[in-house]
């Protein structure tokens, strides 16, 4: 099946914000993570430090900025898989939530918001 042109645009927006990370020191452990109805788009690590990240991306900021899309539902969501990833994987350092928001127009810009939320 195709990918629709905003999952071409969230794919684009997870390379960049990983390739992003990776340039901080940052490893990949898992990208998509599913748990019920929540998905994590990057499950990252440093050192002890497992982060757990959410990627908005956005052509423009014509309908708002990309961080501003993170609902309270959605946190929960992801705080839910997060808890259900690390006592699936007996994870005993600390965790972290965090957001990078990206737009695409007129130049590219990154914004990493760490402890966005728990």
């Amino acid at each position: 099946m195709a990918k629709t042109s905003q999952q071409q645009t969230g794919r684009q927006g997870e390379d960049i914000a990983l390739n992003y990370l990776n340039q901080r020191g940052f490893t990949l452990v898992k990208r998509n993570f599913r748990y019920r109805r929540a998905e994590i788009d990057l499950i990252v690590q440093k050192d002890k430090l497992l982060v757990f990240v959410e990627v908005k991306t956005r052509h423009d900021t014509s309908f708002g900025f990309p961080e501003t899309f993170v609902s309270a539902e959605q946190a929960e969501l992801i705080v839910a898989a997060a808890d259900h990833y690390v006592r699936k994987n007996n994870w005993s350092g600390m965790i972290r939530f965090d957001i990078v928001a990206i737009t695409l127009l007129p130049d590219l810009k990154i914004e990493h918001f760490e402890d966005a939320f728990y």
